[in-house]
């Protein structure tokens, strides 16, 4: 499914109405945010200009936020964010063919050389932290907790086939799972492979169980994948025991409906909260990224004047209001701008 690419400055009443419910084609969820006062942007040192941002669908909402309020404190600047996952993002990125790269990963090696190739150089700069979100309807009331056994005998490799959470059972008692699961059917809906937020469920759920017992670090290939998290949730809403995961966001902003598994990393249940979040508790929490070409910043008075108030007091309030966790501070990157 091709991604639809926003103009911000043209589109601000579309974001309004959809903020913080962004996917791969959309940008926003369910949850406005935008209702409260916008902070206005510092004027950009130029009369026009374009600002292209492409990425994680995960950080999608941040930069569209920021994007917004930058373009209403500067309508000269066009600006345009889309989602089609992280992957995608970066290789646009690399490309040549964006400004900015949102990202719910770190650059992998390999685009990391492809920019190298290229002759793309970057700031990586880390605009907050997501609890990446394991779930399920709110009329599964029979499962609560999972630890990474349990994970990665539902959703793990070895995993193909199953269509009743109880096919898992026995896979989970070898993985070092709780298990016990109920004889109802198991269906899941979740990012496909061009989406950060599945590298990074894989990575930090997956992994480790998959490396020890010699396996593909993957997810299991037989589920409804997309790379619209809109799509994903309501797969998840549509069946009484589905099983899925995507940002933190996008559970909040539907949690009257969805419920969020607490996760055992070896430390107990923990539920994802803005707290367990931002102390690390949560055992799924992780970075969310943008990275900027500096050569287009230097040559780009808009997109300097544009990342210096993405991470301003004032810009930076679009992470909370997106419904993701602020960073304790913003010196760093702050001072990595210049």
């Amino acid at each position: 499914m091709k991604a639809r690419r926003f103009v911000l400055f043209v589109l601000a009443l579309a974001l309004t109405a959809a903020a913080c419910g962004g996917d791969d084609d959309t940008t926003g969820t369910d949850n406005d945010t935008t209702g409260t006062d916008a902070p206005v942007a510092t004027e950009a040192p130029s009369a026009g200009g374009s600002i292209a941002i492409s990425g994680s669908s995960t950080v999608e909402p941040i930069s569209a936020l920021v994007g917004q309020r930058f373009a209403d404190a500067n309508p000269g600047v066009a600006i345009s964010v889309d989602g089609p996952g992280t992957g995608d993002g970066f290789q646009l990125f690399c490309a040549g063919e964006t400004d900015i790269a949102d990202a719910s990963r770190a650059i992998k090696d390999e685009e990391a050389a492809l920019c190298a190739d290229n002759g793309i150089e970057y700031l990586e700069l880390q605009v907050g932290i997501d609890g990446l979100s394991v779930l399920t309807n709110q009329a599964n009331t029979e499962l609560s907790c999972l630890n990474f056994g349990d994970l990665y005998a539902v959703s793990g490799p070895e995993s193909i086939g199953f269509e009743s959470w109880a096919d898992a059972n026995d896979l989970a008692a070898e993985v070092g799972g709780t298990g016990n699961f109920p004889d109802v059917p198991l269906t899941i809906t979740a990012p496909g492979e061009e989406s950060g937020t599945y590298d990074t469920y894989v990575e930090m759920a997956l992994g480790g169980i998959a490396e020890e017992r010699g396996q593909d670090e993957v997810a299991r290939p037989d589920y409804t994948g997309s790379p619209n998290d809109n799509v994903i949730v309501e797969g998840i809403q549509g069946s009484d025991t589905s099983f899925g995961w995507v940002g933190y966001a996008f559970f909040t902003a539907n949690q009257d409906t969805l419920k969020a598994f607490e996760i055992d990393g070896g430390d107990g249940c923990v539920a994802p909260t803005p707290e367990t979040i931002a102390d690390g508790s949560y055992p799924l929490s992780r970075p969310l990224f943008i990275y900027v070409d500096t050569a287009k910043m230097a040559a780009k008075p808009e997109l300097a004047s544009f990342v210096e108030y993405y991470f301003s007091e004032e810009g930076i309030t679009a992470v909370a209001d997106a419904g993701y966790v602020e960073l304790t501070s913003y010196d760093d990157q702050r001072a990595a701008i210049g």
